[in-house]
């Protein structure tokens, strides 16, 4: 890839809008790193509940967000349908957390200001590195609010719990649709009102609705903004 491409693109977007999934396509067909940083958020999660850690005590959270061992890495030749693995204090959580419990509870963890302070530090880091793809709630408003590139995904509530639903489905867990879809409409409340960095396409994001598009016709779109090709070669 030639050097006037951008060096960091952002992907914001609500819950199980595709973010994710396009994010990962797009870093491979550019040969970028890709970093999901709501699983940095969940990991931290993960951590709180199983120390008994409140999700409501921003100090008692901010504190585990500095002092947690966090590594997230490329899935390798996993064959679960991973999209990166998740490290925590030196052992694989990259399903545990996405478990219920975590979705549950992550968008009050994140809330806190003390915990988005660190998560920030480790993010903007990674974009300091350049040649990669940030997918969050925050990265074109917050984090990188400098970024080149800017997309914001969404998708309806009820095409988002499908899609939820469907995950868990597959993953061997019989989880009620309806509770899913209440949930989806739970954290996107939390999330757009929360006072530190509240879900919301940065002003001069291109925002795309995935609700009745495929990723690879999303992932295309973008490469054309990016290269002028839908197969990501610079002309």
């Amino acid at each position: 890839m030639q050097d006037n491409l951008p060096q960091v693109i952002t992907i914001d977007g609500p819950a199980a809008s595709g973010k994710s999934t396009v994010g990962l396509m797009l870093a491979k067909r550019l040969g970028y790193l890709y970093l999901d940083t709501g699983s940095m958020y969940r990991a931290l999660t993960l951590r709180a509940l199983e120390r008994g850690v409140s999700p409501q005590d921003g100090a008692a959270l901010g504190q585990l967000a500095v002092e947690m061992d966090l590594d997230v890495v490329p899935a390798g030749d996993a064959t679960d349908g991973r999209h990166y693995t998740a490290m925590l204090d030196g052992r694989d959580v990259t399903w545990d957390i996405r478990s219920p419990e975590v979705d549950a509870a992550v968008s009050a963890v994140s809330s806190h200001l003390e915990v988005r302070e660190e998560m920030v530090r480790r993010q903007r880091a990674f974009a300091r590195r350049g040649r990669v793809v940030m997918v969050g709630r925050d990265i074109g408003t917050v984090v990188c609010p400098d970024a080149p590139l800017k997309l914001y995904i969404t998708a309806t509530a009820e095409q988002r719990a499908r899609r939820r639903w469907r995950d868990r489905q597959q993953q061997g867990h019989a989880d009620d649709y309806e509770v899913i879809l209440a949930d989806v409409i739970r954290r996107d409340k939390i999330d757009s009102t929360r006072e530190h960095s509240p879900l919301r396409a940065a002003a001069d994001a291109v925002s795309i609705d995935s609700s009745e598009r495929s990723p690879e016709s999303i992932v295309e779109t973008i490469l054309i903004m990016v290269t002028g090709d839908p197969s990501g070669a610079k002309h």
